[in-house]
């Protein structure tokens, strides 16, 4: 079981257990199953470029081969920041207190690209956030659900249904108008365009 999502508002800590919310498990799942002549389950796999390898289901997790078909295990990858800069590794924030930063704006959540939804169990909550949450407020924080060279934001919100995190990444949205709103037609001209229309042409 994944340690519980560890929070600090106004010094005090609270506490939730976590679990992902999936669209198969609101709505359940069918899977095509694939057999042999026998009727054995068939197992993917693949091959390499140059046929020399087979990759089964879960090697390319452990790493990844380089163009000249060298092994390099994800161990030893290092992270790039989009300016060609090394990036230090995080940690995973499950278990760690992190503080609460809001409350928030409503905008701020519908700007979130949600990537995941969790339900959150209490299991150690302060009063106040409580009654803060309660109230519709939004809160947010840091979050990683494992060690990696990326951290996630995660929304606090909760409503009669209880507690609830989502995590993803900003994605502000600009909206454009018009800068000139288009007049409509005068009921004239209307008039013109209707009577150009024979239905006994079609």
């Amino acid at each position: 079981m994944a340690k519980p999502i560890v929070v600090s508002w106004q010094g005090e800590v609270s506490s939730f257990a976590l679990t992902r919310i999936s669209r198969s498990r609101l709505y359940g799942s069918r899977q095509r199953v694939h057999l042999d002549p026998t009727g054995a389950r068939c197992q993917r796999a693949a091959l390499t470029d140059d046929g020399s390898l087979l990759l089964e289901q879960g090697m390319t997790a452990q790493g990844y081969f380089d163009p000249s078909g060298e092994w390099v295990p994800n161990n030893t990858l290092t992270g790039m920041s989009p300016e060609g800069e090394l990036v230090d590794k995080v940690d995973s924030t499950l278990g760690v207190s992190q503080e609460l930063e809001g409350p928030l704006d409503p905008q701020d959540v519908l700007d979130l690209g949600v990537s995941s939804v969790y339900s959150l169990e209490p299991e150690e909550i302060s009063e106040s956030l409580g009654a803060r949450l309660s109230e519709g407020d939004i809160f947010r924080f840091r979050f990683a659900y494992r060690a990696g060279f990326n951290t996630e934001m995660g929304i606090l919100l909760g409503n009669e249904q209880g507690a609830f995190a989502l995590v993803g990444r900003p994605q502000p949205t600009d909206w454009n108008e018009l800068a000139q709103i288009v007049q409509p037609l005068d009921d004239d001209e209307d008039d013109d365009l209707d009577d150009d229309l024979d239905f006994e042409m079609f």
